[in-house]
């Protein structure tokens, strides 16, 4: 099968990444990037549209038709964020954009970036987990062909990528040694980008993938 892909977040790293393997993939036909400000790529296969709201996007919702697949990267750190402010980027933004995006592409596959330790109860003592885990459930719930949440822990990217912060340089060495010790914690981000791709192609037996699972469908062969 043909990927027509929207990917989200390609500003940021994970996006950045997902989009570069996107961009390589043989299987992936198209691209639509929805950003903010421009992320510097051009290629035969991508389309960028710049728009400023991202909590409305009914200006350019025509435009998202006739794609098959999402890849939703777009997320914030808790670090530092009001609980309210926190909720309305994470969990609010994101059901938005996924609900157009549905509405409009009912064969679509969505993988969604979440985050490794995500709550899956909203019961849990950590903020961020609790809001990660109730828009992975409310996700699920939407009129997709598939959704995924993928659960990534720390992710290595590929030499070149430019959204990656500085201590990526002390992690790019002492990866090797993380990945033996923590494999269940520790993957690539062109992993990552991979497996995303794969589920789209093949499916997964879990809706829910943890690093371990991200590692092993990123070597199913096409």
């Amino acid at each position: 099968m043909k990927i027509n892909a929207i990917i989200t977040g390609v500003t940021g790293m994970v996006g950045e990444g997902v989009l570069m393997e996107s961009l390589l993939h043989p299987d992936v036909e198209r691209i639509l990037v929805i950003n903010r400000r421009p992320c510097g790529v051009t290629h035969p296969k991508l389309t960028e549209i710049i728009h400023i709201n991202f909590f409305d996007l009914s200006p350019i919702a025509e435009q998202m038709k006739g794609y098959n697949a999402c890849f939703f990267c777009l997320g914030v750190s808790s670090v530092g964020m009001k609980e309210d402010e926190y909720f309305s980027l994470t969990y609010t933004l994101t059901m938005h954009m996924a609900e157009i995006f549905s509405g409009q592409n009912p064969d679509m596959t969505f993988c969604y970036i979440s985050g490794a330790g995500t709550d899956s109860s909203e019961k849990g003592r950590m903020r961020w987990a609790r809001v990660k885990g109730k828009t992975e459930n409310d996700l699920m719930k939407l009129p997709f062909k598939k959704a995924y949440a993928f659960r990534p822990g720390f992710m290595l990217p590929e030499k070149g990528a430019k959204n990656i912060h500085g201590y990526y340089v002390v992690f790019r060495i002492l990866y090797p040694a993380l990945r033996a010790l923590f494999p269940g914690f520790v993957s690539t981000l062109k992993e990552v980008g991979i497996a995303m791709i794969n589920a789209v192609i093949h499916g997964y037996e879990k809706p829910v993938l943890e690093v371990k699972d991200i590692v092993e469908l990123a070597k199913v062969k096409n």
